[in-house]
């Protein structure tokens, strides 16, 4: 299938008569396109283009193709944009557009929806202002799309109407027009989100100039991101204002296809503030700069406190959803952990922002609060407990199980191959029963796992390596599952030191434990666990164990294990196991040539 074929066009100013037959003539001689997406102040800037503005909304004049805009201010935009927004059949969260008019869709606000197979994320409006129903953005819509940037997967397009500050201050500035200064003020927020989403191409109107910068490198992606500036419809300059682009949806492309480089990408341009606040917190360490620099992340000194700083009464979307915020304690809206816990158990975040929900019935998620005794008396059920099996990826009963993956089973628990896998041969040990820790096993059970724990170090030593096992233990955990990652016996030396580091960073300091000769690690690990807590713990190389009980109000990244292994290994990229997706294909290969090499290791052979 060929890709999609995708018009971009700047401010049209209600100049839709021009627009629209220019659409037309380039879509019979370089067409057919699937869409046009347009950016800046799509309606008129004086009243006398409202005529012509109607006869579209009104049905005498015909958009020609599927046309979506963001630029929701201008003279005359209140009329349609209300009778759109009271339309019964745009009532919701339709992140796809409110349709006004056959063909014609207002993004409204912000989100993300796919176009033809790509991913498009946007942003509404300009910057709130007093007073002003629409044309305006809120702190909501900028907290969705933090939330956005959280999701799996890549976004295609943005569509901004305002330029983001910086964007042209590292870029060569040969391109721009004379006399248009590479300093002009964009909107810094703008920057912050392109800055997190990442997306491959971001489009943006209102300063009346086409621009196409050079693509530039993204910070912990491989992908790059082209920007384009572009001009408003009818411009006296014959600036550029229709652009035309065909990109490949990004859910379809290989890793390698996705990290392909110009020779002229450059740099990201802007000045992501918390990176930099803690680049410069790793100089204040210089005997440990070589781990500094993979962990800026851990810095506890930028993570938000309990409550948020936030004056506002709303909740925050992006710490509610997520359980963090890049914004610290800058945020304007509310951290509430209760509020996070009901959204956790399935409580629609508008009753518990709002105490009530547009959507009504048509809502997938829960409209009253949910005690947590709730929840407990449904797991105890026997349906419950049927129901978990079925939708476990780990329970070998399930329908959702990747069996391709497996590669060793024994009579309490299996081995499989990680999906997304930060190195070659990264395994999981997992046990058979429906159980959500490793560390309270029954001793049967205790005793495999062990057994599989020993087959492994014999198998990665005869490769020539060491290897660090981890779990993450959530009170909110399902199926444990136990994480071995090889690494290089050259850096076996290191791994306490960098988890050491990783654990100041968050505040917080290991226990360490040492088996004796009438012990083992996993026994006194025991002595720490404790089942109304989250649990941490990692077993190094040489056999010590550093565990770590983490308090109900600490906020612990559940992916620490692998982002600590990531820095050590150089890795930053692959912190994130949806960087590290392969096809059915190639991880079916690769448990095939583990199954082989593993063979005279096997417990189960």
């Amino acid at each position: 299938m060929s890709p999609p074929r995708i018009l971009l066009c700047g401010d049209v100013l209600g100049r839709l008569d021009q627009l629209f037959k220019r659409v037309s003539s380039v879509n019979k001689s370089a067409g057919p396109f699937d869409a046009l997406l347009c950016v800046g102040q799509f309606f008129p800037d004086s009243p006398d283009r409202l005529d012509e503005l109607m006869d579209y909304i009104e049905g005498r004049s015909q958009v020609p193709l599927p046309t979506y805009f963001i630029g929701d201010f201008g003279v005359g935009a209140a009329k349609p944009l209300l009778a759109a927004s009271k339309d019964l059949a745009n009532r919701g969260f339709k992140m796809d557009g409110l349709k006004l008019c056959e063909n014609l869709f207002w993004l409204k606000g912000s989100g993300k929806f796919t176009l033809h197979g790509l991913s498009v994320a946007y942003l509404s409006g300009k910057r709130l202002s007093d007073g002003q129903q629409f044309g305006t953005f809120t702190q909501d819509d900028v907290d969705v799309l933090r939330a956005i940037a959280e999701e799996p997967g890549i976004v295609d397009l943005f569509l901004t109407n305002e330029w983001p500050s910086g964007v042209t201050n590292r870029a060569a500035t040969s391109d721009l027009p004379h006399g248009f200064s590479d300093s002009f003020g964009g909107e810094s927020i703008v920057a912050e989100l392109v800055a997190e989403i990442k997306p491959r191409y971001h489009i943006a109107g209102t300063k009346g100039i086409f621009y196409a910068r050079e693509p530039y490198s993204n910070v912990d992606a491989v992908h790059v991101t082209r920007f384009l500036g572009l001009a408003s419809v009818g411009n006296k300059d014959k600036q550029k204002f229709i652009h035309a682009i065909s990109p490949t949806p990004a859910s379809t492309m290989s890793a390698v296809e996705l990290s392909m480089k110009s020779s002229n990408t450059t740099l990201c341009p802007y000045a992501y503030s918390e990176h930099s606040i803690q680049a410069n917190e790793a100089t204040k360490r210089p005997s440990d700069s070589v781990y500094d620099s993979q962990y800026w992340r851990y810095d506890v000194s930028q993570k938000r406190q309990k409550s948020g700083a936030g004056d506002s009464e709303k909740l925050c979307f992006k710490y509610v959803s997520s359980g963090s915020c890049p914004r610290g304690e800058k945020c304007n809206f509310q951290h509430d952990s209760a509020a996070r816990e009901q959204y956790l158990r399935g409580v629609c975040f508008d009753f518990i922002n709002k105490g009530k929900c547009e959507r009504g019935p048509n809502c997938n998620f829960k409209h009253s609060l949910q005690d947590e005794g709730d929840s407990h008396r449904k797991q105890g059920s026997e349906n419950a407990s049927a129901n978990r099996s079925k939708e476990c990826w780990f329970c070998l009963s399930s329908p959702n199980i990747e069996s391709h993956l497996i590669v060793s089973i024994g009579e309490h628990s299996y081995c499989a191959l990680a999906k997304g896998p930060l190195v070659q041969d990264h395994v999981l040990i997992i046990p058979i029963e429906h159980l959500p820790n490793t560390i309270l096993l029954p001793p049967e059970c205790e005793s495999e796992v062990h057994r599989f724990q020993n087959s492994l170090k014999k198998y990665y030593k005869h490769r020539g390596k060491s290897v660090v096992f981890f779990e993450w233990v959530s009170k909110r955990s399902t199926h444990a599952n136990l994480q071995a990652i090889p690494i290089p016996s050259s850096r076996a030396a290191a791994v306490q030191d960098i988890f050491n580091l990783a654990a100041e960073k968050l505040g917080f300091k290991f226990v360490a434990l040492k088996r004796d000769e009438d012990s083992s690690g996993r026994k006194l690990l025991r002595t720490q666990f404790d089942k109304d807590f989250s649990f941490f713990y990692v077993e190094l190389p040489d056999g010590k164990i550093l565990s770590h009980l983490v308090d109900e109000n600490e906020r612990f990244p559940a992916q620490f294990g692998r982002e600590v292994l990531a820095g050590l290994l150089n890795m930053a990229d692959r912190a994130d196991w949806r960087n590290c997706a392969h096809t059915k294909e190639e991880e079916t290969k690769m448990a095939e040539d583990f199954k082989r090499g593993f063979q005279e290791f096997d417990p189960n052979k």
